[in-house]
């Protein structure tokens, strides 16, 4: 197996950013979420947000850019103003939704057929046969010096039927992942050894007794502001 594709998202709910090479640390990718949409109710995610998916969002060299502009500037907060909030900045572990990290194999998206980018995973493992990651909860997955844990399935939501680039809504997206997968693709995960990963970097599945130390954000258990 090996590394196929890595991403950062360091907007949340805003598009991905690919990398060639990502530090996985203690909190993830390292700039990973470092900024969220804050609304007057709590936290906008795409889930009910549908158009922050499409919004670019990638690392400068002083924090995240959207769409190439700082995103403390207003013509980053003039993006997201209309999807009824402002970007603010958090760095705390409550920012991600179950784990710090989301492992994405390629024989699993094949099989469900359609575009990694809806599942949103920070790493995607090649040489994968279908079905395969549903056996890895409970395993970890070792790149050279890094080790990244498996903590479960991830259960998939709404966001899975945006299109990233359009924000065109396919429902039969979520309809097929609920019918043939069970309603979960890709895996929760977390680090367990930090270090740098790159693409094409060799993949080894061995078994593990850590678990993760927090399962849990703001959205785990709480409706998404709406």
């Amino acid at each position: 197996m090996h590394v196929e594709a890595l991403w950062r998202y360091p907007v949340k709910s805003l598009a991905g950013e690919p990398l060639q090479e990502a530090e996985f640390t203690d909190n993830g990718v390292a700039g990973d979420r470092l900024v969220h949409v804050q609304g007057p109710r709590g936290v906008l995610t795409g889930r009910t947000r549908y158009g922050l998916l499409t919004i670019p969002a990638t690392t400068g060299p002083d924090g995240p850019l959207v769409d190439g502009h700082p995103w403390d500037s207003w013509e980053a907060h003039a993006l997201v103003l209309p999807h009824g909030g402002r970007l603010t900045r958090y760095t705390g572990p409550e920012r991600f939704d179950v784990l710090n990290v989301l492992v994405a194999t390629d024989g699993q998206v094949a099989a469900a057929g359609i575009d990694v980018r809806r599942l949103r995973p920070n790493i995607l493992i090649g040489g994968v046969e279908p079905g395969e990651e549903e056996t890895w909860p409970g395993h970890a997955l070792v790149v050279g010096d890094v080790v990244i844990g498996m903590f479960k399935q991830r259960s998939r939501c709404v966001v899975t039927t945006i299109d990233p680039d359009t924000g065109a809504q396919d429902l039969d997206v979520h309809r097929r992942i609920r019918h043939e997968f069970g309603g979960v693709l890709c895996l929760d995960s977390w680090v367990i050894q930090a270090g740098t990963v790159s693409v094409g970097d060799a993949v080894e599945l061995v078994p593990t007794d850590e678990v993760p130390a927090r399962v849990g954000g703001w959205i785990v258990g709480r409706p998404y502001a709406v």
